[in-house]
């Protein structure tokens, strides 16, 4: 298995409208060879392009009150948590899942992403609460091979580096063998996204190898193996941000759940950017530093 040197490129916070095509090529400049991989956030990604709903303006139905109300708090809060082995803390966290605020949570999932999606504990279908202020949440990239081909083109037209981007989400794809399958309805071809809610608890139950899941990859060709080994070392690198969960968030900032502003996630250290290099290969002198 390929090694890497890793460096983790810190940047400003990614508010919604900003050229983040510009800022990874200003936090990657003087910092690369050819053949490097720059690993992106797709939450990262997805915030700058402003592809964000405020869940207060959204209208529960029952079904989606349903699972707010007994599905998160009893089944996940009771049964599917210890099952999944999640920790202690953030079982009690589902067991006194809020009622109000998870049933606008839910209802967007349903619409967004659809039941077996709905059903899972968080991140549904790649929806994100985390490192988003007040009741913002990010909905997945719905292009996220175009946009790697972006920003590859990008750095290759402005720093004349030839690189290989990749865009990577936090949730994980779980190997069982050379089968890799995920929750998120969408990944690289070679892992499967099947079941929702059903594959994390398979994967959580069994404690199959779980790592980041790779969404799209511009400038090569790499096999599931080799990517899903990529996003989880870039994932690794970069940290959580303001917090793994909401939950996380808001107690690191001492505020309700929907209290974080944008101002407070300006103040926290981001590393949406990540830069591997293959150990396999000798640098060649120039413009290296930082990795």
């Amino acid at each position: 298995m390929a090694t890497y040197r890793v460096h983790a490129v810190e940047t400003r916070y990614w508010r919604p409208r900003i050229d983040f095509v510009q800022r990874i090529v200003e936090g990657v400049r003087g910092k690369l060879n050819d053949e490097d991989l720059i690993v992106i956030s797709e939450k990262a990604v997805s915030t700058a392009l402003g592809n964000i709903i405020d869940e207060d303006s959204v209208e529960p139905t029952l079904n989606a009150k349903f699972i707010a109300g007994f599905w998160m708090r009893t089944v996940w809060g009771y049964i599917l948590g210890p099952l999944c082995r999640l920790k202690p803390t953030f079982i009690q966290h589902l067991r006194e899942y809020p009622y109000a605020m998870g049933s606008r949570h839910k209802q967007l999932a349903l619409e967004h992403c659809g039941l077996f999606q709905a059903l899972m504990f968080g991140s549904e279908g790649g929806i994100d609460a985390s490192n988003l202020p007040y009741s913002y949440v990010s909905l997945p990239l719905e292009n996220a091979d175009r946009t790697a081909e972006k920003v590859r083109r990008s750095v290759l037209e402005k720093l004349h580096r030839s690189v290989v981007v990749m865009i990577a989400d936090t949730d994980k794809t779980y190997s069982f063998a050379n089968f890799h399958f995920t929750p998120l309805p969408k990944s690289i071809r070679g892992i499967h996204s099947l079941g929702g809610f059903l594959a994390y608890v398979v994967g959580r139950f069994l404690k199959l190898r779980r790592r980041a899941t790779p969404l799209a990859i511009a400038g090569a060709m790499l096999s599931a193996e080799n990517a899903l080994n990529i996003a989880e070392t870039a994932n690794r690198a970069r940290g959580f941000g303001a917090g793994r969960t909401v939950w996380d968030m808001a107690d690191g900032f001492g505020v309700p759940l929907t209290g974080v502003t944008w101002e407070m996630l300006d103040t926290v250290k981001h590393k949406p950017i990540v830069i591997l290099r293959s150990r396999r290969r000798k640098d060649d002198g120039r413009n290296s530093q930082g990795t």
